[in-house]
């Protein structure tokens, strides 16, 4: 696994920017970040690191924007994460890359063109526990899910804060399962990182979560929900791209 100190500081950088990123959007950094770690770890190092820097991004704008989160939004969406998270140990379904990528990157889109008073979103009767279950299944196949959670909130009457707020918690519960999962490989293949890297990507990704606080204080609820849908579109281009890519 040697990574070089010049490496390290390329991760602490993106770990500091991608936290950044995420605390005015709310998604977008954890894609961003997965892709450098795969490119210098291996896949359960990269995994794991993902999500305690996850946790540390989102547990402290979950802890700064707290007043805001819509709790039953966040209760069922964690028993739909849960549900799936059982059901995917028992049936053990993987599908291949191209489908995970094509899927991705494909949802967006196919969200836009739903007419606005059909697409579905979390306020929407049933649909947290739904919204649940989707972002366990794809964070398990593809390893980020932010741009699928955040089409399930633009449809929504919910604010900037509260999008924010709430999506934050709902990703913290995931970013646990996540490390529960991987974190049980690391241990018995011998492949845990070093407390101090760990350490230092927390207090980098609570640096950039605080920097970006201030950011979306002073952004206008037009411009948030007009750049939050240009990344997810960007970000399912960028996904059907490498899908196509693999398949051909």
């Amino acid at each position: 696994m040697g990574v070089g100190a010049g490496l390290m500081g390329l991760v602490g950088l993106t770990i500091l920017g991608t936290s950044f990123l995420s605390g005015i959007f709310g998604m977008a950094g954890g894609m961003i970040l997965l892709g450098v770690l795969l490119a210098l770890l291996d896949v359960v190092p990269a995994m794991v690191l993902l999500g305690v820097t996850q946790i540390g991004s989102n547990g402290w704008r979950f802890w700064l924007w707290r007043a805001h989160v819509r709790g039953r939004i966040v209760l069922h969406c964690a028993f739909g994460m849960l549900a799936m998270f059982v059901l995917l140990k028992i049936v053990a379904f993987v599908p291949d890359k191209v489908t995970v990528y094509l899927g991705l990157g494909l949802t967006p889109f196919l969200m836009e063109l739903l007419p606005g008073r059909f697409r579905p979103h979390v306020e929407m009767r049933g649909m947290p526990a739904v919204c649940g279950a989707t972002i366990m299944g794809v964070q398990t196949f593809a390893g980020v899910s932010g741009s699928v959670l955040d089409a399930f909130f633009q449809s929504s009457s919910l604010d900037r804060k509260e999008i924010v707020a709430t999506k934050a918690a709902i990703q913290s519960v995931g970013h646990v399962l996540r490390i529960v999962y991987f974190g049980s490989f690391a241990v018995d293949a011998g492949d845990v990182l070093p407390p101090a890297v760990l350490v230092a990507a927390v207090l980098l990704a609570l640096a950039g979560t605080t920097l970006a606080s201030r950011v979306l204080e002073r952004m206008s609820e037009v411009t948030f929900r007009r750049w939050s849908r240009l990344l997810i579109l960007a970000i399912g281009a960028v996904f059907i791209a490498r899908g196509l890519a693999m398949a051909f």
